[in-house]
């Protein structure tokens, strides 16, 4: 059986105004964790659109480069260049057999875009992806009932949360803020 890459779990979270995206930093190969310290997440087009990604690495990063193209080419318009880099993505024989999702999000929303042409806008204030997503979404769902923690707070405590739960999830956690 051949070795797989795993990696990265990516939270996005809203609350007043405010989105926080977090991912943790470890790739592994098989059962050997690889790095520690990967950056999953890139500001984008100013730095007004935040860009995060899970998946094979190669496959992330071409994606990810590719969205940036589109979102430069549709002036930072994160709806319009997700659904031109889905229709690629579906279309062209070489991008459909990569492996990876991408969560964006701009001043005013979040998106997730996958390789069979979703594009999936939560209705919650909260997305999560990759192999810790579920656990780090379930924490996240539950701080966003609490009044008392910020967009930022939520996406780190929900990620300490997905890395104790998590064989591929660390606690080596980047975060970027939009507000």
């Amino acid at each position: 059986m051949q070795d797989k890459w795993r990696s990265t779990t990516v939270i996005s979270v809203r609350r007043n105004g405010t989105v926080a995206m977090a991912a943790d930093g470890q790739v592994t190969l098989g059962n050997t964790i690889m790095k520690a310290h990967a950056r999953k997440i890139r500001r984008i087009h100013d730095d007004s659109v935040l860009v995060g990604f899970a998946g094979a690495t190669a496959d992330a990063f071409t994606l990810f480069e590719r969205f940036e193209g589109k979102v430069k080419e549709y002036s930072g318009d994160i709806t319009r260049a997700a659904v031109e880099l889905a229709k690629d993505w579906r279309m062209d024989r070489a991008l459909r057999r990569l492996e990876a999702l991408i969560l964006t999000a701009d001043r005013n929303k979040t998106l997730l875009i996958s390789g069979t042409g979703d594009i999936v806008e939560p209705d919650s204030d909260a997305i999560a992806i990759g192999s810790g997503g579920n656990f780090a979404y379930a924490a996240a769902l539950a701080f966003l009932q609490s009044d008392q923690l910020t967009a930022a707070e939520i996406a780190e405590r929900s990620l300490a949360i997905a890395a104790g739960i998590c064989i591929y999830t660390n606690a080596e956690i980047v975060l970027e803020e939009l507000s």
